[in-house]
């Protein structure tokens, strides 16, 4: 209530000139519509899963990919954080001499063509052991696809529990475990198994189950696959003492520096993008949709792509392809905005 407002809107509310039907001004007039439709795809989109990666699917990838106990993934994070939000202000500042275009552009083509290696360079330095095991011992599932569910749970309720193939799935996705998935037709009376080492797993089919049986049978072979992957050298949780952490912060810093190329100058952009009548209205459709959805989602997209292959990489195909699109229709499509005056 104390705040004033900007002297273009200002000015505009003295003069009587603002749009009387902003929501039909700037997306029911195709001139308009089409620049908030460039804004998403050809900035904003790019713009949040850079961010989200960066910061919160770093950190849950750490925690429960990687095993990391929370205090010391946290406090990684929070280094990095504080070594990088400099940065906001120098590419901010930078966009004001180069553009923004290329600075946002930059960031989101260093996220499509590092993120694979960066995250692979974290699972060595977080948890070496981890690294170690996946390489030596190899985990293979074999199952019928038609019985395997796409784990998709954006509110976190499904426990993924209705056939042997999503409770292998799910165990060992939340185990960080990458596996190799054999499809197979299944033969009545063939469950889903898994072999780590030279344990060989059945999983429970618990529609074979009587009702009060399944959660018992769920939670015993999970606790077996569970053993066979420690034996296997899986680790349970990383060892804080084996932990390079020099070389998990310079990595986390990097994924922060990306973050504040493509942050900076983002809210200039959107600014100077749309004409001042409209401006507020305009730009929060790509702003709020580009991070909410595109970002927002994008850690349980993650998670349900990594369960459904297997690779606890895979996941990052998610942020790598939205930042090429946005690369590309930015490149194309998206104009530099940077000497453009918003009085108008």
């Amino acid at each position: 209530m104390q705040l004033n407002e900007s002297p273009v809107f200002q000015k505009m509310k003295d003069e009587g000139t603002t749009s009387k039907a902003p929501l039909s001004e700037a997306f029911g007039r195709w001139g308009n519509l089409k620049w908030v439709i460039i804004a998403l795809f050809g900035a904003v989109a790019g713009q949040a899963v850079v961010w989200y990666t960066g910061q919160f699917y770093a950190l849950f990838f750490l925690e429960k990919t990687l095993k990391v106990d929370g205090a010391t993934a946290n406090i990684l994070i929070a280094i990095a954080l504080v070594l990088g939000t400099p940065f906001f202000i120098l590419f901010g500042w930078l966009s004001d001499k180069i553009g923004r275009k290329p600075i946002i552009l930059a960031g989101c083509a260093l996220a499509a063509l590092t993120y694979f290696p960066a995250f692979q360079m974290l699972t060595s330095a977080a948890n070496p052991a981890m690294a170690k095991a996946q390489q030596n011992a190899a985990v293979i599932m074999a199952a019928d696809p038609d019985t395997c569910a796409f784990q998709f749970d954006p509110i976190g309720r499904n426990k993924f529990e209705s056939t042997g193939c999503d409770i292998i799935k799910s165990t060992l996705a939340k185990a960080g475990a990458s596996y190799t998935a054999l499809t197979r037709e299944r033969v009545t009376g063939d469950p889903a198994r898994v072999r780590i080492g030279s344990h060989v797993l059945a999983a429970p089919d618990p529609w074979r189950l009587a009702e009060e049986d399944r959660a018992g049978a769920i939670a015993a072979f999970r606790v077996q696959l569970e053993q066979a992957l420690a034996d296997a050298g899986y680790p349970a949780k990383a060892n804080t003492n084996a932990i390079n952490k020099p070389l998990v912060v310079a990595i986390l810093f990097y994924l922060v520096l990306l973050v504040t190329m493509v942050y900076g100058p983002i809210a200039a952009l959107l600014v100077e993008l749309f004409p001042s009548r409209i401006r507020y209205t305009a730009m929060s459709l790509p702003y709020h949709i580009g991070n909410g959805w595109f970002g927002g989602f994008l850690p349980t997209t993650a998670f349900a792509m990594v369960a459904a292959t297997g690779n606890i990489y895979y996941g990052l195909w998610y942020p790598v392809v939205v930042a090429v699109i946005t690369l590309v229709i930015g490149l194309f499509f998206l104009p530099e905005t940077f000497r453009r005056k918003i009085h108008d």
